[in-house]
């Protein structure tokens, strides 16, 4: 399908932040989509895939501008999925792709990979596997990135899986790495890996860009140690952007009588987060939800929610995020419920908490992060401007 009056800077981030310094596309999709041009024109329909898209500039540039058809994409991020859904809309280019999960239906018999690099070396690593052992023999991967967030290790790490790496020139501060020849893997899958946490004896498993990987962050290690005093009578508890799924693994496992909620927005924490469960023997009493926030759960369901909120979203430093998660605890704890939360000592969030959930207390403090713990009143709401 082709639309010769497409245009890339048309493209918007919503439903993702807008700003004006905050754009859609950038010189790497540019670089990618020239670098794959020729390999795009050969490619029959399905056989074109594209990986770490974030807001449809691949996926609809290689559509609009190249005729490829029906494209496979994963997106780790449900806000990336619905914002190349909201511009294919747009561009009447709605129908022209599949979204699936990093699992070898995604690439099986593809001749073209079109990839946005991940920051992770784990991340890229688990793509790399999984396009070696189910594309077709004569697949190409063009992988582009920015050149401060390269490195070296990138190389050697899709030289592992392909015999030919190469890297195209420099244009506009993006370069493109073209790996050809898959080579078989000598284990796969070799995600998620697992690792038994010593100190507290927890098995994590992770999948390549999950956060912390197969390893409890020193954040989440220090909410965890403050379980036992976390509401005692509560019936309903979420682990809010659970991540690899450590605090819901706890909760379950101290409290049997609990029911918990695992929920995050992206797909390689929720598929770590149901690893970690199953390792733990607790699957059986969490329900693992891909979800924006809270989105989906009723108002004043919850009698506890943990919370290890990120403050970055890729590269970018976002402290908003916590704070939309801190609205989305406030509606949805019962009058009296507690949202337990751990984050930098340095973002103060507890000003915030005050104002967003109700009463809020400093439970702990190590030096690096503090843990609070805020007790949603009966008259407060999650609407309205927060400043500070």
């Amino acid at each position: 399908m082709t639309a010769p009056t497409f245009d890339l800077d048309r493209l918007r981030r919503y439903p993702d932040i807008e700003a004006h310094d905050l754009v859609a596309v950038d010189a790497t999709d540019r670089l990618v989509l020239d670098e794959a041009a020729a390999a795009l024109a050969d490619a029959g329909p399905g056989e074109v895939v594209v990986i770490g898209d974030r807001y449809g500039a691949l996926t609809l540039g290689a559509v609009a501008l190249h005729g490829a058809r029906d494209v496979r994409v994963h997106q780790d991020t449900l806000v990336h999925e619905r914002a190349l859904v909201a511009n294919a809309e747009r561009e009447g280019l709605a129908g022209t792709f599949r979204q699936l999960s990093l699992v070898p239906e995604l690439v099986t018999g593809a001749r073209v990979v079109l990839l946005q690099l991940p920051r992770g070396l784990a991340a890229l690593e688990e793509i790399a596997e999984l396009v070696a052992a189910h594309a077709a023999p004569d697949v190409v991967v063009v992988a582009g990135g920015r050149l401060k967030h390269m490195s070296r290790g990138m190389n050697d790490v899709l030289g592992q899986h392909f015999a030919d790496v190469t890297a195209s020139l420099a244009r506009q501060k993006s370069r493109c790495l073209i790996a050809r020849r898959p080579t078989a893997p000598a284990t796969f899958p070799s995600f998620p890996r697992t690792q038994v946490d010593e100190e507290s004896g927890m098995s994590i498993a992770a999948h390549g860009a999950a956060f912390a990987g197969p390893s409890l962050d020193m954040g989440t290690r220090y909410l965890l140690s403050f379980l036992p005093e976390m509401s005692p009578a509560a019936r309903d508890a979420i682990d809010l952007g659970c991540g690899t799924g450590a605090l819901a693994a706890g909760l379950a496992a101290q409290r049997p009588d609990l029911h918990v909620v695992a929920t995050d927005t992206s797909d390689a924490a929720v598929r770590s987060a149901r690893a970690t469960l199953e390792a733990n023997g607790v699957a059986d009493r969490v329900e693992v939800v891909r979800a924006d926030g809270l989105e989906g759960q009723p108002p004043r369901s919850a009698d506890l929610i943990v919370c290890n909120p990120p403050f970055h979203v890729g590269a970018t430093l976002q402290p908003d995020v916590a704070i939309e998660l801190f609205k989305d605890a406030a509606r949805v704890l019962r009058p009296g419920g507690e949202l337990w939360t751990v984050f930098n000592s340095r973002l103060g969030h507890a000003g915030a908490l005050r104002r967003i959930v109700g009463s809020t207390k400093v439970m702990g403090d190590n030096g690096r992060f503090t843990v609070t713990r805020s007790i949603k009143q009966p008259s407060r709401t999650a609407t309205g401007t927060i400043s500070g």
